[in-house]
């Protein structure tokens, strides 16, 4: 069975989920304004997903952006050549920083992106929409070169592409509007200085952002499911899978549960254990 149809096969009951779900727009989505957001990551699998899935329509909306509840991404993250984004990641500096460009395939949208993390665990995101030309490429467009100056704090060396990751992306809004759901599944990784490629496609992230200490109807149906929270970072598990010469002892536990979780071992670290 190709990818493809191991993909629709195992989508087929979650599409029949929110096909029947109550839509809110991209318009609306924008009304969500969680001011005072945290962020919790989780990481589980497809058949944990289908299992959750079954409650969802009573309690959230789906975003629909022009009848489609699936929405395709691609992400372009760029570091040092010494990869430094990742590896202040991982030696757990509180305060750390990424660079990246998002392509959402379905719209055509392009933003450069530079996301921070904080020392008191909040994440904050500033980005800029970019024409198609500029994607690859971080200096040739003066009115993105001029905002990486004035948001790039992390090093002053020049940045190059790193890793591209494809996802899927379903977003989910409680019916109070006071919390967000972000599920990423079918994730696809390729280093642009390796040329490595990996697939974790059985792997799903779930983040779930929220109002303040409101509760959460999301997180108890990821306890009922025996879903513990554990966030892992796209960036940093691509560049575990495809690069061999970055540092990796702090991830190993992650690794193996990832692994664990979707039943397969990971190919590139397999031989550095």
């Amino acid at each position: 069975m190709s990818f493809q149809d191991i993909h629709m096969d195992r989508y087929a009951c979650i599409g029949d989920v929110l096909s029947r779900m109550e839509p809110i727009t991209l318009e609306e989505m924008n009304t969500v304004k969680l001011m005072n957001r945290t962020d919790t990551k989780y990481l589980t699998n497809w058949q944990t997903l289908q299992q959750m899935a079954r409650h969802w329509e009573s309690l959230f909306f789906v975003q629909d952006i022009n009848g489609l509840r699936k929405a395709r991404y691609t992400t372009l993250y760029f570091d040092t050549p010494d990869a430094i984004t990742y590896t202040i990641h991982h030696n757990q500096h509180l305060m750390r920083q990424k660079v990246r460009q998002r392509h959402y395939l379905d719209t055509g949208n392009i933003f450069i992106e530079v996301k921070n993390k904080v020392n008191t665990g909040r994440t904050k995101k500033k980005r800029i929409e970019i024409p198609e030309s500029a994607w690859g490429d971080l200096y040739s467009y003066p009115e993105m070169a001029a905002f990486l100056r004035q948001k790039v704090w992390i090093t002053d060396q020049p940045m190059l592409p790193r890793l591209q990751n494809f996802f899927e992306r379903v977003t989910l809004v409680n019916k109070a509007r006071t919390e967000r759901i972000t599920i990423d599944s079918n994730i696809r990784f390729k280093n642009k200085v390796s040329e490595h490629e990996a697939d974790v496609s059985d792997l799903v992230i779930v983040e779930v952002k929220q109002d303040g200490n409101k509760p959460s109807d999301f997180k108890k149906l990821l306890l009922d499911a025996r879903v513990q929270q554990r966030g892992l970072s796209k960036y940093c598990l691509g560049m575990l899978l495809t690069d061999e010469n970055i540092k990796y002892n702090r991830f190993k536990d992650k690794i193996r549960y990832v692994s664990k979780l979707t039943g397969s071992p990971l190919s590139i670290l397999s031989n550095k254990y």
